[in-house]
């Protein structure tokens, strides 16, 4: 078999595999597709990912069903203003060894686990939201001269609801670039809320069976990385990205020019890519294409556009300039027409 076929046949085998999963956690979460979905390509794609929504809506039910059923071992830490960074990470606490000596021991943290929920990230203090982010970029630990890795594989889905903002610490720009995506969680529809009351009212409890294990992210995770990309397809991202900072002088609307401040970061290109491959194994395409990184570009770039004062007074819907956006900017079969 070459080595093409080979990877074709492991294309189809995620493919199955990403299914199976959503329909596994649909047993338990009622609509929300796209949610899941992109909840999962960013675990695929090996980033983390900020959950926006009011209370209520399940996004911490949605971690539990995910640990459960992609077999990973959950974390939970609930954020409150007086929560440390030695609460989070660990700490080391005096111990008696076999010879009746004192010695400093380190007890892990709840970080040490394998998919962390952080719940209501926005009410933690900066010195505890750094600690994290730390953590999150680094995959490790260091305290008092030790190093402690983090379990393989490793992500944070981290939740903040947009309505509360007193006694808060929204997130600095630098700290909201280190999530991959960031995804609205949006108020469920009619039929949506009657399935949930359903559900979630009777004496049964859904029972969820574990479809994978961190051994299978990991190597699907390898696979993702050999998704081809051709050179017009990262420019065209790489144009999306510049097209978001107000400095750079072309032909687009002057919206950016006028309510941006900052645009997206380099980190910003790397998730449209890493989430565009995903997305075209699922789609079942043997590169990356325009539509895939267009899927992943709100998901992927709205956290990482910080809007000036005048933006914000006009509360500028930044998905929207978004769209503005896409549309503007010539395709590679545009441009070679």
């Amino acid at each position: 078999m070459s080595k093409t076929n080979k990877l074709e046949k492991q294309f189809d085998s995620f493919r199955d595999r990403f299914e199976l999963l959503k329909n596994e956690i649909q047993k338990a979460i009622v609509g929300y597709d796209e949610l899941i979905t992109e909840s999962l390509v960013a675990i695929f794609s090996q980033g983390h990912v900020l959950l926006e929504g009011v209370p209520g809506l399940g996004k911490t039910y949605l971690v539990k069903v995910i640990s459960e059923v992609l077999g990973l071992d959950p974390g939970r830490i609930q954020c409150t203003p007086d929560l440390m960074p030695a609460d989070i990470l660990g700490t080391h606490i005096v111990n008696e060894d076999e010879n009746g000596r004192r010695v400093l021991h380190f007890e892990e943290g709840p970080v040490f686990k394998n998919l962390i929920l952080v719940d209501e990230i926005n009410r933690a203090t900066p010195k505890t939201q750094a600690a994290l982010l730390e953590v999150m970029q680094e995959h490790a630990v260091t305290t008092g001269g030790e190093h402690h890795d983090m379990p393989s594989p490793f992500f944070v889905l981290a939740t903040q609801n947009p309505m509360e903002m007193e006694g808060t610490y929204p997130l600095p720009e630098a700290q909201l670039d280190r999530f991959m995506f960031k995804i609205k969680v949006h108020y469920p529809d009619l039929s949506s809320l009657v399935e949930i009351s359903k559900r979630t009212t009777g004496s049964e409890e859904v029972k969820l069976n574990e479809v994978m294990s961190g051994a299978d992210i990991e190597e699907y995770q390898h696979l993702l990385t050999h998704v081809p990309v051709a050179d017009p397809i990262t420019e065209f991202a790489a144009k999306l990205v510049l097209a978001t900072h107000p400095e750079v002088k072309d032909d687009r609307e002057d919206k950016v020019c006028r309510y941006v401040s900052y645009g997206a970061s380099p980190r910003g290109l790397q998730a449209l890519i890493r989430g565009a491959r995903v997305h075209a194994v699922l789609a079942d395409r043997t590169a990356v294409s325009v539509d895939d990184v267009k899927l992943v570009a709100k998901v992927a770039l709205r956290h990482r556009i910080i809007l000036n004062f005048e933006g914000e007074a006009e509360s500028i819907d930044v998905d929207a300039l978004l769209d503005e956006l896409i549309e503007q900017i010539p395709t590679p079969a545009q441009a070679a027409a």
